[in-house]
């Protein structure tokens, strides 16, 4: 019967440990995702900036083709 309580005992206060931990890291845990979370909007903020500049420098239509070149043929020396 001792054994049984002192089981008892010993599983109530790992699972109230076990509670208390998960919660305390969760409260440090907090300001680190959501300043991960800043980041991470900053950097899409950065991508969309920089696919639209993309997008604008790349979108200046067709090149002017070459001028045509009269190639006359050289003489073979015999």
């Amino acid at each position: 019967m001792e054994t049984l309580q002192i089981l008892g005992w010993v599983y109530l206060g790992l699972s109230i440990g076990v509670i208390t931990g998960v919660f305390i890291l969760g409260l440090f845990q907090a300001g680190r995702v959501t300043a991960l979370e800043r980041e991470i909007n900053d950097l899409e903020f950065k991508n969309k900036i920089l696919r639209g500049e993309n997008k604008r420098l790349s979108h200046r239509g067709k090149p002017v083709p070459r001028k045509k070149r009269n190639w006359n043929k050289k003489p073979v020396k015999k």
